[in-house]
């Protein structure tokens, strides 16, 4: 299939197809990249997607311990209320 560039403000874009944005399942945001003298248009995962999942798996294997010691500061001696 071919497109045209159009002007859009300073830069140019394509229009997308419907049916081609339905196939791949494209929402709002997406991730743009070149390979190869190609620009590739993917979906884009939503922001920290993954995390929750890495987090469970530290926890299982006992990774999840905070990397510095506890240090009391002036403010969780006096100010702070527990």
């Amino acid at each position: 299939m071919k497109a045209k560039l159009v002007q859009i403000g300073n830069s140019r874009g394509i229009r997308l197809p419907k049916l081609l944005i339905d196939q791949v399942g494209l929402a709002d945001e997406v991730d743009l990249e070149v390979r190869e003298g190609q620009i590739v248009i993917s979906a884009s995962e939503p922001a920290r997607s993954g995390w929750a999942a890495a987090a469970r798996s530290m926890a299982d294997r006992r990774e999840d311990a905070p990397l510095d010691p506890y240090v009391e500061s002036h403010f969780d001696g006096r100010e702070w209320k527990w």
